[in-house]
């Protein structure tokens, strides 16, 4: 731990070595907070330490110092960024320095001592003022305690007792120091933990502003990049891809180098980056592409784990121009890995290692090198849909939508087949209802985890929920079209046992079929 006192704060920034990396949020505090800065400087109460990152190597995509534009540094020098208290260093170069003319208005820097305030341990004897606001008399500039002339021109007409004290005041600040901790490193990987770290009970690291910064060139903004191609999924119903930065990243870091740890994503090549940006661009594309026509996924929202996308871009990563084409028998392999994945809860735990060997075996079944991707351990029995009840926000609901939707689901009233794309879309409670009406259960004393068991639902529109009627199954059968009745139960799962009135033999039995069709998902 070091000290900087405000002096060398100004120089350091004037000299061009103090700077601020792009991944820092911008200058975001009021003038009230930066009054009350130079208060507690005054009255000796702390107010935090700055944590520096002294490198040699200048990003190539920096932030300028709050309303100032930081000049060009001497290349020969270190460069300290700042990683954390940019607000109170901005602050106090603001109100101190003379030398560099903002770039925009910037009224919270002409902070005033007010001479006429009694001392007081709370109330602050510092105020931000407009030109209008000022009493010569009573208000002092604090941003001549560092100008010898601006100073003597503010105090020439002082008497002694007036200059005595307005003295005092100046030596504090000129004695002030602010503690500041210093990383000292070129390793980006360590800069990017100490960043977390840092932000972890604030800001969440982001580390696609991390790349960012030491990615970009004139020609390459890649978060401009990743809200580009965001803005080009939205017709698709993925445009929440595009705004999952992380899940962007670690498609990006599966392309270039097969890794997805956060390690990997900080270190990841700027150049490389930038010449296979359409590569990772057609592999995301890809892997929705065949997420639509093969499982139904309208959505982000339908994906029980995002992760799942990251294997799938790598199988489907080409270069511009250029289309991957899936045999069947690799259809099948994944396939078989999406619903080994989503049963055995793959990503749930251990999610870098599990993605990181299924980045690799996904490039092996590209390139037909023999590759063991859905050679996944994975078991469903009865218990996994007559125990989990329905929540649309749930990881188990949303598999058991998508394995819902493999059947091609049919209006429970007319037979006519439901839109899916639609009902996926939307995604939400008012699409799926209870076979065994909610009511009716009810006042058979039922529980609230019985009636809302999975294999009590099913693709069910709110009109024809209430079309049906909270009545017992036998008597809602009626009113649905009696010839399709054989072809509504077979697309839904669903055993004619449901019409017998008996809950308990008919949740035993959709439980069965519904693993049944599970299990001849994943392959087994």
């Amino acid at each position: 731990m070091s000290d900087l006192s405000i002096r060398n704060i100004i120089e350091r920034v004037t000299s061009g070595r103090l700077r601020i990396p792009s991944f820092q949020r911008g200058f975001v505090w009021d003038a009230e907070r930066v009054a009350f800065l130079m208060d507690s400087i005054y009255k000796g109460y702390p107010f935090g330490a700055a944590i520096l990152w002294r490198t040699k190597e200048q990003l190539k995509s920096e932030r300028q110092l709050g309303p100032f534009e930081l000049p060009e540094h001497d290349p020969d020098l270190p460069i300290d960024y700042v990683l954390d208290g940019q607000q109170r260093l901005t602050s106090i170069f603001g109100v101190f320095q003379s030398d560099i003319e903002p770039r925009e208005v910037a009224p919270w820097t002409k902070i005033f001592f007010d001479l006429g305030a009694q001392s007081d341990l709370q109330e602050s004897q510092f105020h931000c003022l407009t030109a209008d606001k000022v009493d010569p008399e009573r208000h002092f500039p604090v941003s001549t305690f560092f100008n010898v002339p601006a100073y003597r021109q503010a105090t020439k007409d002082f008497d002694d007792a007036l200059a005595d004290r307005i003295g005092g005041v100046q030596a504090v600040f000129q004695q002030a120091s602010i503690p500041v901790q210093l990383v000292e490193t070129d390793d980006r990987a360590k800069v990017a933990i100490v960043f977390e770290r840092v932000n972890r009970m604030g800001m969440e690291l982001d580390i696609l502003q991390l790349l960012s910064a030491w990615t970009w060139s004139e020609d390459f903004d890649l978060q401009e990049k990743f809200e580009e191609f965001a803005e080009e999924l939205r017709p698709f119903g993925f445009h929440g891809v595009g705004d999952d930065s992380n899940l962007l990243l670690r498609c990006c870091a599966a392309i270039v180098n097969g890794d997805v740890s956060p390690g990997a994503l900080v270190e990841l090549n700027g150049g490389e980056v930038r010449d296979r940006f359409t590569e990772m661009v057609n592999g995301i594309k890809g892997a929705i592409d065949f997420l639509r026509a093969n499982i139904g996924v309208a959505t982000l929202a339908n994906l029980p784990y995002p992760a799942l996308l990251v294997p799938l871009s790598v199988f489907f990563a080409a270069p511009d121009g250029k289309e991957v084409k899936v045999t069947k028998a690799q259809s099948r392999v994944l396939l078989s890995w999406f619903w080994r994945s989503c049963f055995s809860r793959r990503f749930s735990a251990g999610v870098i290692r599990n993605l990181n060997r299924d980045v690799e075996e996904a490039e092996k079944l590209r390139t037909g090198k023999g590759s063991n991707l859905d050679a996944i351990t994975a078991e469903v029995e009865p218990a996994y849909f007559s125990d989990q009840t329905f929540n649309v926000s749930t990881v188990h609901t949303k598999i058991f939508v998508l394995l819902l939707a493999q059947g091609g689901p049919l209006s429970f009233v007319s037979g006519s087949p439901i839109s899916l794309g639609k009902v996926l879309q939307a995604y939400n409670r008012n699409e799926f209802h209870h076979l065994y009406p909610q009511k009716y259960l009810k006042d058979q004393g039922r529980t609230t985890s019985e009636i809302g068991a999975l294999a009590n639902f099913v693709f069910l529109s709110s009109a024809d929920n209430k079309t049906l009627g909270a009545v017992a199954p036998s008597l809602y059968r009626s009113r649905m079209d009696d010839q399709a009745v054989p072809k509504i139960l077979e697309h839904a799962f669903c055993p004619a046992a449901l019409f017998d009135d008996d809950f308990d033999e008919f949740m035993a039995k959709r439980s069965q079929v519904l693993a049944q069709k599970a299990k001849e998902l994943m392959g087994l």
